[in-house]
């Protein structure tokens, strides 16, 4: 039996980190061509729409119609919609060097619940590997940008936007424990499109907006990436440990993204994303190396 057969998680996992590392490193380009965030959020948002139909095509149009499976799945689109939105508004109150090491800390939520709700345990070497990953995230997204104050409410707002997403990473794994892969990915995508209008609404229409094909169609192309990324993420909670799933693909998507650019971009990280990276790298290969543990038996 192959090492994917044995643990698929791991294989969506990776593809995940792949995908969103790519993402990361061309993600900027949208706004560098005049295409706002707002509009973004909407063309992701329909970029959701090509992954949700394929698995749904995939496991034969079966989708869950129970209040839990609607429930569960729309609880997971709005939390990572919502955080979306928000971090909007967060970057025009706040410096981006302090809000995205407190986004980046999510998966510490996340394992949290797991651990104390889910009852989920590693061995030494996955727990040093999560341990390493917490460190390396606030490192990996030291990124100097705008924004310059306004008070205590980006804090706040960050500390929100840190909760929702932790939270959703949970909700994404116990979700799974009774519903379809394929119908929670489809009501993430259909919390996703719920919020589209408010992006819309937020949109400044006064501002110059790329509308030829380095605008919305190279923002479809890269905001695919997401998407799909997202759709593997939720088959990695299918199989996988959350308390595992989520710092790798948190620590390990940077990773790839600050080698790509260092590849096509010759850029060099400071000092502190150097170390950064290499805490990042260290902690996926523990992750990925992490043996698995048999599940304790069930009592009769």
């Amino acid at each position: 039996m192959s090492a994917a057969q044995r643990r698929p998680w791991l294989a969506f996992a990776l593809t995940t980190v792949l995908l969103w590392g790519l993402w990361g490193a061309l993600s900027p380009l949208s706004a560098a061509h005049g295409f706002p965030d707002t509009l973004v959020y909407c063309v992701w948002a329909l970029t959701m729409l090509p992954p949700a139909l394929y698995v749904l095509w995939r496991n034969g149009w079966r989708l869950e119609r129970s209040p839990r499976a609607i429930g569960y799945g729309l609880t997971i689109g709005l939390l990572g919609a919502g955080g979306q939105m928000l971090l909007f508004h967060t970057l025009t109150v706040g410096p981006a060097y302090f809000v995205f090491p407190i986004i980046s800390l999510s998966p510490v939520v996340t394992i949290a619940l797991s651990f104390l709700l889910l009852r989920e345990r590693t061995g030494w070497q996955g727990t040093l590997g999560i341990v390493l990953a917490l460190l390396a995230l606030p490192l990996l997204d030291l990124s100097f940008g705008r924004g310059s104050g306004g008070g205590l409410g980006w804090f706040l707002q960050s500390l929100l936007i840190m909760l929702a997403w932790g939270v959703q990473a949970f909700f994404m794994k116990l979700a799974n424990d009774s519903v379809r892969a394929e119908s929670i990915f489809a009501y993430m995508t259909l919390g996703a499109l719920l919020l589209a209008p408010v992006a819309l609404a937020m949109t400044d229409w006064r501002q110059p907006i790329n509308t030829g094909l380095d605008g919305p169609w190279m923002t479809a192309a890269i905001q695919l990436l997401n998407a799909v990324g997202a759709a593997t993420l939720v088959y990695a909670f299918r199989y996988g440990k959350a308390i595992v799933v989520a710092p790798l693909s948190n620590a390990g998507a940077p990773l790839v993204t600050a080698v790509l650019a260092l590849l096509f971009a010759s850029v060099v990280p400071g000092p502190l994303k150097t170390v950064g990276l290499a805490l990042a790298l260290i902690a996926s290969l523990l992750l990925v190396l992490e043996p698995e543990r048999a599940p304790p038996p069930s009592s009769p």
